[in-house]
């Protein structure tokens, strides 16, 4: 009788603890929540302000009377330099690197995991190796190089390294196809197809969830990417939208327009926010899939 008293005491010991530790959690993530969603509405709110309604209230969060829709609508895309070209011109940029690079990725995970070729683990190690070296160490070496073959002030420096393969989206993808079974390569060899034939119409489709979360992630990268554009890239006419919007804000925050300078910054992040809420599944499913591999 005592030891069933005792039990029951302890379950309701450790159910205690789990609700202790469930209210801390949702504690913890309602604080994290607040903290990253203050300041993007405060970016909005202060974007439909006018000059003087800004200066006059810049810590406010309340919507304003008289929201100034126009800022949006008219104002924004009659800034110079234009917006819409910086938006035009990232887009290019992203979509096609991430586009070309997601190929070629998949397919050198494909061969690191399943095709068998001299040095294979050793030439994985090296570009693994990759990874930890800072882009610093080696931004003077690429500019020198990017120099003396003509690319500065193109879009070269910014498509085609990452056409040629992302080291983070191999590694992830070789995890990945390493559960693949090699029976179904095996099958497909038997019947007569070869290695592209096989990538395509068995690796990719079965990859297809981790390509898609690897390649969301990778085009926000190169979207909110400011360093090497601003870095590689001369012309207005050719810079990306996170240049252009630096170039305005030196522009028209002499002028304390700051209203029309969170404008251009909310309609520059729109893009990055909807494809993260269309896919933040694919998302979620591949920061899991990365911990359990």
């Amino acid at each position: 009788m005592m030891a069933a008293i005792a039990k029951k005491g302890q379950y309701a010991s450790n159910a205690s603890r789990m609700r202790l530790e469930k209210i801390l959690v949702y504690t913890f993530l309602t604080a994290g929540v607040f903290i990253m969603i203050v300041p993007l509405w405060w970016m909005i709110v202060s974007s439909l302000k006018t000059k003087g309604q800004f200066l006059g209230t810049q810590l406010s969060l309340a919507m304003p009377k008289n929201p100034q829709w126009i800022n949006y609508f008219k104002r924004v895309w009659e800034m110079t330099p234009k917006l819409q070209l910086g938006i035009f011109n990232s887009a290019v940029i992203s979509f096609s690197t991430v586009i070309v690079g997601s190929i070629v990725s998949s397919m050198a995970a494909f061969a690191y995991a399943k095709l068998r070729f001299p040095g294979k683990n050793k030439l994985f190690l090296a570009e693994l190796a990759t990874m930890m070296i800072p882009f610093s160490v080696i931004m003077i070496p690429q500019f020198i190089i990017y120099a003396r073959i003509g690319w500065l002030d193109t879009w070269y420096p910014l498509m085609v390294p990452g056409m040629l393969g992302n080291v983070s989206m191999i590694f992830f993808l070789r995890q990945y196809m390493s559960g693949i079974p090699t029976s179904l390569i095996e099958s497909a060899r038997i019947d007569g197809a070869g290695f592209f034939r096989v990538f395509w119409t068995i690796m990719f489709p079965n990859a297809k969830p981790a390509i898609a979360a690897q390649a969301i992630l990778w085009f926000m990268g190169v979207w909110n990417d400011y360093f090497a554009p601003s870095i590689y890239l001369n012309d207005p006419a050719k810079a990306t939208v996170q240049v252009m919007i630096s170039q305005l804000n030196a522009m028209y925050a002499i002028q304390t327009d700051y209203p029309l300078l969170l404008a251009a910054s909310v309609i520059a992040m729109l893009p990055v926010l909807i494809i993260f809420m269309i896919f933040q599944k694919q998302i979620i499913a591949s920061v899991a899939l990365t911990g359990l591999k």
